[in-house]
């Protein structure tokens, strides 16, 4: 930015806030903050234009790390993308006008507006992208714990270990899956692993694949897979589309499978 653009903001830096916090205020509404207290709002506005004004003296890096701080604890306390977006719109407003009072120049009215344009505009850019990285690293790690969850071994004997799986199989879950079966028949020492399919909608050519996949790496380590809960739909899918399932055993409810564990490891069941 100019340093005649740089001089007259600074000059009118007291001004300049004021002039925008009751531009943000009228715009209160829209920013989704309701619930928040005047003075809170008041408070963040005032800092948040501080911060702002603050770039102007700072390296371009400089100016950046320290909106990204701001940015990130505001991010954390909720406050919505709408807050800096439309606020720093109204504070290129506030400054063009302010400055427009002060500059009567045609040639230097247009070097402020596209100065402040380009200042701006890079101030949204880190903070939608501060907010952004934000969002997905959050979506990322919740998506990941939702994976870890879906796909867990639970042992339910001595040497016997059942996964339910429910819900769509992709490649990523397949992966997931495949790493918490291994891990998880050594950590337990599993003699008899049971895959639950109750709760997978659909089995085609790939779920089936992946789980012929895990039932192999199974065996290679040392356990037998038997694979229960085939609903007599999936059954007509299975044989529908030449699917072999012949070199572990099936069985329709995890009952039935329980049951078939216990004989394999020569336990069973009594009354007392």
């Amino acid at each position: 930015m100019e340093p005649f653009i740089i001089d007259l903001i600074i000059q009118n830096k007291q001004q300049l806030i004021e002039r925008w916090l009751k531009e943000v205020e009228n715009v209160k509404d829209d920013l989704y903050v309701q619930s928040v207290s005047e003075q809170a709002f008041h408070t963040m506005n005032l800092e948040f234009g501080h911060v702002i004004l603050d770039t102007l003296e700072l390296s371009l890096s400089e100016a950046n790390e320290k909106l990204s701080q701001y940015t990130d604890r505001l991010i954390r306390a909720g406050w919505p993308l709408a807050y800096f977006t439309q606020g720093l719109q109204a504070f290129r407003r506030v400054i063009f006008e302010l400055l427009s009072d002060y500059e009567k120049d045609v040639k230097k009215l247009i070097s402020i507006f596209y100065n402040t344009e380009a200042w701006i505009d890079g101030i949204i850019n880190q903070l939608v992208h501060d907010y952004t990285g934000s969002w997905e690293n959050t979506f990322k790690l919740q998506k990941m714990s939702l994976l870890e969850l879906s796909a867990p071994l639970i042992p339910v004997f001595e040497s016997i270990s059942v996964m339910p799986l429910v819900g769509t199989i992709d490649t990523a879950r397949a992966k997931l899956i495949m790493e918490n079966l291994l891990e998880g028949v050594i950590k337990h020492r599993s003699q008899v692993v049971l895959i639950d399919i109750t709760g997978v909608p659909v089995v085609d050519t790939m779920v089936a694949h992946h789980i012929i996949q895990a039932a192999e790496a199974v065996r290679l380590v040392g356990a037998k897979c038997i694979l229960v809960g085939i609903r007599p739909e999936i059954a007509q899918t299975i044989v529908n589309l030449g699917i072999d399932l012949s070199n572990f055993p099936t069985k329709s409810s995890l009952r039935k499978g329980i049951e078939s564990a216990l004989e394999f490891t020569n336990k069973q069941i009594i009354d007392v």
